[in-house]
């Protein structure tokens, strides 16, 4: 896989030899630049807004990891069902939003964003809503015999139909890098309890938890899911060097989604 110059980094391998205790080898991996591109972040929900669409541009390796933002963009959104188009009004640079309609689970809606002379489109569809039962929480032990808590997502699958879901968890209001995605591929019609199991962050009692859960579309699974095989669910959370799939035309980086929200809000005891 072709990593390409979208985020700052310094790659420095050591070697160590097998031979000697003291032995090492020291090796420069010269990184290319490559040409900036348009990262767009958009999200349309079942709530009543702002719905926001967020542009940047991505940056050199030799650069600070600061993602420039995008300003004076033209960024329309269309409900495709309904037959409505909203423009939507920089609130801040890079930050372009609508509070002019809610959007319904069924419909589906397509993104313009006319930026530097250039036309990015995307179209999702609003999966209908699947209610969030519970939070729970449950003891796991990792490899290294520590036990770690993690909170578990309770909810009823519908049957005869392919679900996609993304949590997010917010740990004393501040998000957990980590996104999890789930299908229902073997588990359509079932109960599901699922773990959200954490590698960078750490549940304990007294903390107070935030949860999202999210019915996405397919594509938006894809996108999300690619992510996280380049990360390695390291936290990088953003448009990366390895270009995960995208539901976006034109070349730019990024996702749109139209999606349903759970919210859970639990003191952890």
């Amino acid at each position: 896989m072709t990593i390409k110059s979208t985020y700052t980094a310094r790659l420095l391998i050591l070697l160590l030899a097998t031979g000697g205790p003291a032995c090492k080898r020291t090796i420069q991996v010269q990184l290319d630049d490559a040409p900036s591109r348009i990262v767009i972040e958009g999200d349309i929900t079942n709530e009543a807004g702002p719905h926001l669409v967020k542009i940047t541009r991505t940056v050199n390796f030799s650069d600070l990891n600061t993602f420039p933002p995008v300003t004076g963009a033209a960024v329309q959104i269309s409900d495709s069902t309904g037959g409505l188009s909203y423009a939507l009004t920089e609130a801040s640079p890079g930050r372009y939003e609508t509070s002019a309609f809610t959007g319904k689970p069924g419909h589906t809606y397509s993104l313009v964003v006319q930026a530097d002379g250039q036309q990015y489109t995307a179209v999702s569809t609003m999966p209908a809503l699947v209610p969030l039962d519970s939070v729970s929480f449950a003891l796991n032990t990792d490899f290294n015999g520590k036990k770690d808590l993690n909170a578990v997502v309770n909810f009823q699958d519908p049957s005869g139909i392919v679900n996609y879901y993304q949590f997010i968890e917010y740990l004393n209001g501040k998000m957990i890098p980590n996104t999890f995605v789930f299908e229902d591929r073997l588990s359509d019609g079932r109960y599901i309890e699922q773990p959200l199991f954490n590698d960078s962050a750490y549940l304990k009692r007294g903390d107070t938890l935030q949860l999202k859960m999210y019915c996405i579309d397919r594509n938006i699974y894809n996108y999300f899911f690619s992510l996280l095989q380049v990360t390695a669910n390291n936290g990088f959370q953003a448009a990366t060097p390895n270009n995960p799939i995208t539901n976006l035309t034109g070349g730019a980086l990024g996702y749109f989604s139209a999606h349903t929200v759970n919210r859970a809000k639990l003191a952890i005891y």
